[in-house]
């Protein structure tokens, strides 16, 4: 009931910024009381429909299942409700989560709490950026951006957030391990790499599975990601190769991606990439 008259009062409450944040702190409350539900992989999990029912990012859900036995940890950028950090808790693996909107924080401490995992994630309530500081992150839930006007954002819809660079969040501390990067962070990749140069470049080299939009989500009057081709350069010139994440998995070359620049259209078929190093076999590996 309480679900069903709040969906109906957010058209009318959107016109009015105070009101509209009134109201989202309302359905924030009201959805934190919702009790998590168990999962076809096995762990239980609150706040999003499609992960409860196995029906989230299916391909990289299986892609991950895949890698986690490969690493010894996973680090996840963008963990919002903690959907990947439970997988690798269910799966033995520790996991180091960054999440910057607090909403999403409190449902990711639910989640593990709700499995008996609390020692198992570490959770940093940070963006991830270039430098550390403080920045404004724009919209929320698993669409929140560093961009302002990401996927049609709002600027009235908008908070400042500290930020810090992965590169000093985790020092040296990963050094020698098998680490598996999921990032998701909705158009910042480039900045966050940019403050992970150490990690690009420690010995084992991280498996680095990002979300990396073309035309998708650009804000309005982008045709497309301004930063794709030098986000893809930094892994390739650090002797990294780059996969589709997605199936059928396929090797992208550099010229695909100077074609997508040079057109401005969207051709690579996925927004979701695996960077491995470069000879490095991970697909014959056995699966979870």
């Amino acid at each position: 009931m309480m679900e069903s008259m709040l969906r109906v009062l957010k058209p009318l409450v959107e016109r009015f910024p105070k009101l509209a944040m009134t109201y989202r702190l309302v359905h924030a409350a009201w959805a934190l009381t919702e009790e998590p539900q168990m999962t076809p992989l096995g762990f239980k999990l609150a706040g999003n429909k499609a992960m409860q029912r196995g029906e989230f990012e299916v391909d990289e859900t299986a892609l991950v299942r895949k890698l986690l036995p490969q690493v010894d940890v996973l680090v996840n950028a963008g963990a919002n409700i903690g959907y990947y950090c439970c997988m690798a808790a269910s799966m033995g693996r520790k996991a180091i989560a960054f999440e910057p909107v607090a909403l999403n924080v409190q449902f990711l401490i639910k989640n593990l709490e709700s499995n008996g995992w609390m020692d198992r994630v570490e959770i940093y309530p940070l963006a991830l950026c270039d430098k550390p500081g403080v920045v404004r992150i724009y919209g929320g839930g698993t669409g929140a951006s560093l961009v302002a006007g990401w996927a049609g954002s709002s600027g009235q819809y908008s908070t400042l957030v500290a930020a810090t660079t992965l590169d000093q969040a985790l020092e040296n501390r990963l050094h020698g391990l098998r680490c598996l990067i999921l990032a998701d962070i909705e158009g910042a990749e480039k900045a966050m790499l940019d403050g992970a140069l150490d990690l690009l470049d420690q010995n084992p080299k991280p498996l680095w599975l990002m979300e990396i939009a073309t035309v998708e989500h650009q804000p309005a009057g982008i045709a497309l990601n301004p930063r794709l081709a030098a986000t893809f350069q930094m892994f390739w010139d650090r002797g990294y190769e780059a996969w589709t994440a997605t199936r059928p998995h396929r090797r992208i070359l550099p010229e695909e991606i100077e074609r997508v620049v040079t057109r401005q259209q969207h051709a690579l078929s996925t927004y979701n990439f695996l960077f491995v190093e470069t000879g490095k076999d991970i697909w014959h590996a056995p699966a979870a």
